[in-house]
């Protein structure tokens, strides 16, 4: 679901900049599809394809967004793996099993010898980029890109900026949940994101969920990354889409991590990598950053935030 509140001088304008959003958006969604094939396009899914067989010719989009992902690889010392497609895949298969048959208990859970089988492919060394080519190849022919943890904050933060340049100077946009504001609402009023109770069932059935926090996000980015979001239940187990690069099973450290900061790029990286973190490791790789803060769900009920995470906050209506 995408949602764009913008304010413009006419309707017309408005129109003129939501038709250009959209076209971005689609534009960066079949760059970075790994299911499907676009004509004239070469995708994440071309490059998957040719794995092991040649390197693929790709947009400049597809060469920054991965460049991207590679270096938060380092940051989040391995937490952060858009090489981990293969493994992915394996759960992805599981749950739409699973989800097309709830009753087959018995063959709803990979084994761990099949991840393990698979996670002998998912090294970032064998991720070549190719700058001055123009080009990316997979030197593993098991190796599957999935950039579900980058890709989508990455487009949506260059849209943004494309919008910016259009001349639109007040924006707030969410595309899934990501959400990132450009400027201000007119006379210098803040745009206010709501950070939504991870504990709240509401959240799994659409309706009505309550707030945990609010706040100011002016030319920030909001995201959210969380065990409630995509996930099937095994007996009365949650299996949910964000894997552990250690354990090659669901991570287990919290129920939501909240990453807010000026690029919605970064914060998508982030939000996944910290994730699959503990909580030491991952406040300290967040304090080491600049102009990024995080908000911490754990498993028993707490909020935990950044050091700097309340400056941001507005309060909440009683």
């Amino acid at each position: 679901m995408t949602q764009v509140i913008a304010y413009c001088d006419s309707q017309a304008e408005f129109d003129r900049q939501a038709e250009a959003l959209h076209a971005d958006l689609v534009a960066y969604h079949q760059l970075y599809d790994i299911y499907n094939d676009y004509e004239g396009i070469n995708n994440i899914k071309t490059i998957n394809d040719n794995a092991g067989v040649a390197p693929v010719r790709v947009d400049e989009r597809i060469l920054d967004m991965l460049e991207l992902a590679v270096e938060m690889y380092d940051t989040t010392n391995g937490q952060l793996n858009i090489a981990m497609g293969s493994v992915l895949a394996i759960w992805h298969d599981y749950r739409e099993a699973a989800e097309a048959d709830p009753s087959d208990a018995d063959n709803q859970l990979p084994t761990q010898e099949e991840l393990e089988a698979a996670a002998q492919h998912c090294n970032i060394e064998d991720v070549i980029i190719d700058r001055e080519a123009g080009t990316v190849y997979l030197a593993d022919p098991e190796m599957r890109l999935d950039v579900g943890s980058v890709g989508k904050g990455y487009a949506v933060e260059q849209v943004c900026q494309a919008a910016r340049e259009r001349g639109l100077v007040s924006l707030s946009l969410s595309v899934g949940g990501n959400l990132r504001s450009v400027g201000s609402k007119p006379q210098g009023q803040p745009w206010e994101s709501g950070i939504v109770s991870p504990w709240d069932d509401s959240l799994i059935y659409n309706s009505g969920s309550s707030l945990l926090a609010v706040v100011n996000s002016n030319d920030q980015a909001l995201v959210t990354s969380g065990d409630y979001q995509r996930f099937y239940t095994v007996d009365g187990v949650r299996y949910h889409h964000i894997i552990d690069p250690d354990t090659l099973w669901p991570a287990d450290y919290f129920t939501a991590v909240t990453i807010l900061c000026p690029d919605s790029g970064l914060a998508d990286c982030l939000s996944t990598g910290v994730f699959c973190m503990p909580l030491e490791e991952g406040m300290a790789l967040i304090e080491s950053l600049e102009g990024v803060e995080a908000l911490w769900c754990t498993k028993d009920g707490q909020v935990i935030r950044s050091s700097g995470f309340a400056q941001y906050e507005t309060p909440l209506e009683e």
